[in-house]
């Protein structure tokens, strides 16, 4: 048995604050073409929304406070990397992200550049759309 078979979990999330969630929901639904999948409104001072992908079970989760967050600027290599099967999959989604206004940004680690475009979110964390697949060896191929 695999070790993650095993593992109780059953779904995850990647939560974050920031100061302006319309322009990073907008970034990521809008741009990435990421569903909506919930938006909250006023749960203790807190909005917020869960952006993922079509039918699987994780997520991230933006929100933001009526008294404001602390959003310190993150490095250059705080990456949520994006796999996709070819370039032309890939091009599709850097053509939404440009006709948003979005340019392509180099990368802290020139390895992204081989097979992929960096994109940064309105809040500075970083976006890589990449040409192929996490094999489990530790290596995206």
């Amino acid at each position: 048995m695999t070790p993650h078979a095993t593992y109780p979990a059953t779904q995850f999330r990647i939560a974050r604050p920031t100061h302006q969630l319309d322009a990073v929901v907008a970034f990521y639904t809008e741009g990435l073409g990421l569903p909506l999948l919930y938006r909250f409104e006023a749960h203790a001072g807190y909005r917020g929304a869960m952006i993922g992908l079509p039918g699987v079970g994780h997520h991230l989760e933006f929100t933001e406070h009526d008294d404001g967050a602390p959003c310190p600027a993150p490095s250059k290599d705080n990456l949520l990397v994006l796999y996709f099967p070819g370039r032309q999959e890939l091009d599709v989604i850097s053509r939404r992200l440009e006709d948003h206004g979005v340019r392509p940004v180099a990368p802290e680690n020139p390895y992204w550049e081989k097979k992929g475009l960096t994109f940064e979110d309105p809040d500075g964390w970083r976006v890589v759309l990449f040409e192929g697949s996490f094999g489990g060896g530790g290596r995206s191929t």
